[in-house]
């Protein structure tokens, strides 16, 4: 904003670039209504009231205008194509910031991940914000493909657009104050810092909050979400495609608490994005669930600007970013126009006007999936009569721990079709050292052949499942084939494919030619027996139980309480 052109439009001097007449602006600081024209000037909203002239002038017809959405926390990769690409799709719904970790991309590339993310984000109508990964690698027990400290981090910090740290999913590093956990808590402790505490309550939360982290997504009940809530967190009520929050967590939402409490889609597929939404989805789906539209878009845009400290956005409000939503009905957000710092970038669920496109040097980001073939085997040698298994929870990315009768055909475990426990494996693909973990999955439904795919959270290695060897191994070399990408596949033949070049997470392709990729690849999983609304999002979040870290003669499931590897097989 420049204030030499502000003031004088402010104080009615002077005309405004553009006023929008007749409307009813939300006023997220009072949550009133109010019958207002909102003038703007440059990228700012210039005043809020009456008789402002303007160059130009729309007729808003009584239609309300509420501040643009903001979604607290996204990776932007999990939509599957780049950032412009995913602005197409979230900017004519209403958002028009985010704050995205890119977590996924650094896990694979390290660093040249964040650049890659700022560079690509650059000038688009959408504000992303980045959050700085704090967990690369997620966890000392798998293998990324990099590893970022606290002194790499704090090279990006003055960088605009850099908020501060992201989820620091790294909790016994945070309560039992581990080095290097520490130096990063200790290194941004004057800046915001995001956490990632499933489950995590009583002492062990009182030392996390304490430690610095100060927001939490992870929140599955209404009585997780009040704990953290009392201990001062801010609480981003979830609605992914693979971990749906919302309906569970709004009982909690009062209205004494609910200016604590923002909105975030974290890791949302094309379909999704595309035939619900995002943000608009979450203000939609809550207002059916009861809870008031003003405070919904309070949640969606002043309480997410206020955490992170975005004192331009979030409001419709004299010297404010002229980030704006013009919609028509209370109950059923769905945004007509969409303004960008005063500019209308989107029209009736479309984008409008001209759009830059970002000049990006990716070449550092390309050709990451690396594997040994030489070296690899599925097979896992009987060591007992009973096994852990890994039990999805549908519509979560929590999972439950199993232990279940093992089939075992010539002195080798194997699946067992008829109770729904496949073989899982997860490759390490960032330096073709060869490591697999293997073990088995109950949930995933498949009555043949196998799924695998490069998008396996946190580290990002290939991940395949699947009713036997030969379908997994088609599958998993498919991957490598497309240099990253998802695949189904039934013995020798690949069924089903959605290339993902860039670092094995994303595409350039248009979000609708990726979205009709993928509800191909769906339905194909689903012919192949599964139920799961995304089985691909289901089977990528897999890959945070089964570690690829060691050979398969000491391979396990991880048990974080004991900090070590715990066997397969479980003994009598």
């Amino acid at each position: 904003m420049e204030l030499g052109r502000f003031l004088p439009v402010a104080r009615g001097d002077e005309p405004a670039d553009l006023v929008l007449r007749g409307g009813r602006v939300v006023n997220v600081f009072t949550g009133e209504i109010i019958d207002a024209d909102v003038a703007l000037v440059g990228d700012a909203v210039a005043g809020v009231g009456t008789d402002y002239e303007a160059i130009e002038e729309i007729d808003l017809g009584g239609r309300y205008v509420c501040p643009g959405l903001i979604d607290a926390h996204v990776h932007i990769e999990s939509s599957m194509v780049t950032p412009q690409q995913f602005a197409r799709a979230v900017v004519p719904r209403g958002t028009t910031a985010v704050v995205t970790d890119p977590h996924e991309i650094a896990n694979v590339v390290g660093a040249a991940g964040i650049r890659y993310m700022l560079a690509a984000s650059e000038g688009l109508p959408l504000t992303v914000y980045v959050n700085l990964s704090s967990c690369v690698p997620a966890t000392h027990m798998g293998t990324a493909g990099a590893e970022l400290n606290a002194d790499d981090l704090l090279a990006f910090v003055d960088l605009p657009r850099v908020i501060g740290l992201a989820e620091f999913m790294n909790v016994p590093g945070a309560v039992l104050g581990l080095p290097g956990a520490l130096d990063k808590l200790v290194a941004f402790q004057d800046r915001v810092i995001d956490g990632h505490a499933p489950g995590v309550s009583g002492k062990w939360l009182q030392a996390y909050v304490g430690a610095g982290p100060g927001s939490d997504h992870e929140c599955t009940t209404a009585d997780e979400m009040l704990e953290k809530l009392r201990l001062g967190m801010v609480i981003f009520i979830r609605e992914a495609t693979g971990a749906k929050n919302l309906r569970s967590l709004l009982p909690a939402v009062t209205l004494h608490n609910s200016r604590r409490c923002a909105f975030c889609t974290d890791d949302r597929h094309p379909a999704d994005l595309l035939d619900e939404g995002h943000v608009d989805y979450a203000i939609r789906l809550a207002v059916s669930q009861g809870l008031d539209p003003v405070t919904a878009i309070q949640m969606a845009t002043l309480n997410a600007a206020e955490w992170f400290q975005l004192r331009d956005r979030g409001a419709v409000a004299p010297g404010r970013r002229a980030d704006l939503v013009v919609f028509s009905n209370l109950k059923d957000f769905r945004a007509e126009m969409v303004f960008s710092g005063g500019v209308l970038v989107a029209q009736d669920g479309a984008p409008a006007g001209d759009w830059p496109t970002p000049l990006v040097d990716d070449a550092q980001v390309r050709s990451t999936v690396r594997v040994a073939w030489e070296q690899l085997s599925f097979a896992v040698p009987a060591q007992g009569e009973r096994v852990r298994v890994i039990g999805i929870v549908p519509d979560q990315i929590v999972t439950e721990h199993l232990i279940e009768p093992v089939r075992v055909v010539d002195g080798l475990a194997v699946p067992d079709l008829e109770r729904d426990i496949l073989k899982l494996a997860v490759i390490e693909r960032h330096w073709g050292t060869g490591n697999v973990g293997l073990g088995f999955v109950h949930g995933l439904g498949l009555e043949r052949g196998a799924l695998a795919g490069s998008v396996g959270h946190d580290a990002h290695n290939l991940i395949v499942a699947g009713c036997d060897d030969l379908s997994m191994m088609t599958a998993a070399r498919a991957v490598e084939g497309l240099g990253g990408g998802l695949v189904a596949a039934a013995e020798n033949e690949v069924l089903a494919a959605v290339p993902l070049p860039i670092a094995g997470l994303m595409a350039e392709r248009p979000i609708e030619a990726v979205r009709q990729e993928m509800d191909r690849l769906v339905a194909v999983a689903h012919d192949l027996g599964s139920t799961l609304h995304d089985p691909l999002m289901t089977l990528g979040f897999l890959a945070l139980e089964v570690i690829p870290s060691l050979k398969l003669t000491d391979q396990g499931l991880v048990d974080v309480d004991e900090f070590d590897f715990v066997p397969l097989f479980v003994a009598e």
